[in-house]
């Protein structure tokens, strides 16, 4: 089966940003349907296409693919992403868990409450800048390399520029003092493919504001997180 790749979720980032991000990376062009309604859910549901009730949904060679972490891994290997055998897979796993620990707390900030923004931005941070990002920089400073595995841009590299410049637009000055990641931003940013994502237009989405976490909660209604 032909055709662009389907990615059904919501009109905002959530967990389909970073598979928007990997097509774009793999230079593949893609449609998107969004959901807005309570409705259009249930009745993916009543239809089969989602296994376990849950988003993000992506349409591609045939399947119908759910859970984010499937869906990245083979967007990953079709495109040769991910690694030219099962070591450098195995570092590129780790490094994206890393990175998706990480942007899981980005992804629920904008459903905190109110009273506990400060608290959650706080240990955003924290967590960017000792626990997270000590690990990119280490390794792109020990093997003196563009990139993080086999010298060539991985899965890995894409997820790690998505998370710099999202907790980058919370904490502007996050990288300072992390030269390795200042000098990888800007080589993953100038990618042609990558440029023109980062451009207004793009299918890139903005950060998460109150009409999208309405629209997540209306559409989910019970389910509070975006799955």
């Amino acid at each position: 089966m032909s055709g662009k790749p389907k990615l059904i979720y919501f009109n905002g980032r959530g967990r389909m940003e970073p598979v928007r991000w990997l097509l774009v990376a793999a230079g593949v062009e893609f449609e998107e349907v969004f959901l807005d309604t309570r409705e259009q859910y249930v009745k993916l549901i009543k239809d089969g296409s989602l296994m376990f009730q849950q988003l993000p949904l992506v349409e591609i060679d045939g399947m119908k693919m759910v859970q984010t972490r499937a869906i990245l891994s083979y967007i990953a290997g079709k495109y040769n992403l991910y690694g030219k055998d099962l070591k450098e897979r195995a570092f590129i796993d780790m490094y994206v868990e890393g990175i998706t620990d990480l942007m899981h707390m980005i992804m629920m900030f904008p459903f905190s409450p109110p009273e506990a923004k400060e608290k959650n931005l706080a240990l955003i941070m924290e967590r960017a800048t000792h626990r997270y990002f000590p690990v990119f920089e280490k390794t792109l400073k020990q093997h003196g390399q563009d990139f993080l595995v086999g010298n060539r841009v991985s899965w890995a590299d894409v997820q790690l520029i998505e998370a710099i410049l999202a907790v980058e637009e919370k904490i502007p000055a996050v990288l300072l003092g992390f030269a390795q990641l200042q000098a990888f931003k800007t080589r993953m940013s100038n990618m042609p493919a990558i440029k023109k994502f980062l451009q207004p237009g793009s299918p890139r989405k903005p950060p998460p504001d109150d009409h999208y976490v309405a629209t997540v909660l209306k559409v989910l209604t019970d389910e509070w997180s975006p799955h």
